[in-house]
């Protein structure tokens, strides 16, 4: 079989027993949907960018500003999805349906809570947490319903992660890839109607992004959960999955919680770096709103947020010197990678 058809395969979603078939094949099968979902979850920000910054600096600014409170709620959903994928993953590949499916069901309840506390709690304080932010009463005024829409929504991006995470532990990363797919495409449309109030629908500017994106992620959350109802996939859930199995559930938060801690401090601290540039302006914000992410302890706490500092308030650099120092953590990431890959402590422990 050549790479090609390995590659068509892996897009079409064909089934294959992961535990007997060859390694490569299946790191292919598994990695080419994923690739794809995770370039599918990236374009969710960037076309509502696209739109937004149509309206002006100040409406990309909310975006930016949204985007960074919204990566601590990404990093509670990848925190919960480790675990899911681990438990799920485990359960399938001991033929254990049953256990895979109180797994999933056990981290779909833990998601619904947490996007629960997440969204009475920041929901109401959107605005208040935008001027935290730094953001000047302009972007408080023009974003903050999309503020508010965004994050009390967010129970349309946490199962979006979750639901996917299940699907992969399952083996169905094509599922996955095509949630992410129907999602964006229905985002993209939606997005400039709501903006601009194009044909029926009215104009709501900056905040008609939000509605359209929360429309475009709950589409896609729809489509999960009638594929796992309907066992459509390697993986069914029925009522009975959801009803709280406390020892179940305990073992997705012990997984859950080293994951999300360590991708926290990666996100945390790209937070701060919004805080930081905010303080030079809208325009500022705008041009870094465009293709950030971040990950790591000493990489990003120790060294990013300290350099950013320094360059932008103590060198003639200004705004410039944040991007800078994101240059700077990034190799400095990649160096500190490859040396703990070669010491080799990363390996996983015996469970």
């Amino acid at each position: 079989m050549t790479i090609w058809s390995t590659l068509r395969e892996a897009l079409r979603g064909t089934r294959i027993d992961y535990t007997t078939a060859p390694i490569g094949r299946a790191v292919i099968m598994l990695a080419v949907p994923m690739v794809v979902e995770m370039a599918m979850e990236s374009i969710f920000a960037v076309a509502d960018v696209f739109w937004v910054s149509h309206l002006g600096a100040d409406a990309v600014a909310t975006v930016g500003l949204t985007e960074s409170m919204l990566t601590l709620i990404y990093t509670a959903a990848i925190g919960v999805s480790i675990g899911a994928t681990a438990l799920v993953a485990r359960r399938t590949g001991e033929q254990d349906r049953e256990g895979a499916s109180r797994a999933a069901g056990q981290s779909i309840l833990l998601g619904i809570a947490v996007s629960a506390a997440i969204a009475l709690t920041a929901g109401p304080n959107a605005r208040a947490l935008l001027r935290a932010m730094g953001a000047t009463r302009q972007v408080v005024d023009t974003g903050g319903t999309f503020t508010r829409i965004m994050l009390t929504g967010n129970a349309t991006v946490f199962l979006l992660f979750l639901l996917n995470a299940v699907f992969r532990g399952a083996g169905d990363a094509a599922i996955a890839m095509r949630v992410l797919i129907l999602g964006n495409a229905l985002n993209i449309v939606l997005g400039p109607c709501f903006i601009f109030g194009i044909g029926p629908f009215p104009r709501l500017g900056v905040a008609g992004a939000a509605i359209a994106t929360n429309i475009g992620r709950g589409t896609g959350v729809l489509y999960q959960i009638v594929t796992l109802a309907r066992a459509r996939g390697r993986i069914s859930i029925g009522r009975r999955h959801l009803r709280p199995d406390w020892s179940t559930l305990a073992g997705v938060v012990r997984l859950s919680g080293s994951g999300t801690f360590q991708i926290f401090i990666g996100t945390a601290s790209y937070v701060g770096l919004v805080r930081i540039l905010s303080s030079f302006g809208s325009a500022a914000l705008a041009g870094y709103t465009i293709g950030i992410r971040v990950n790591n302890l000493f990489v990003f706490w120790l060294w990013e947020i300290p350099l950013a500092w320094w360059l932008a308030r103590r060198t003639p650099l200004g705004a410039r010197g944040v991007f800078i120092a994101l240059t700077v953590a990034y190799s400095s990431l990649a160096v500190v990678s490859a040396v703990l890959f070669r010491r080799g402590t990363w390996k996983m422990k015996k469970i």
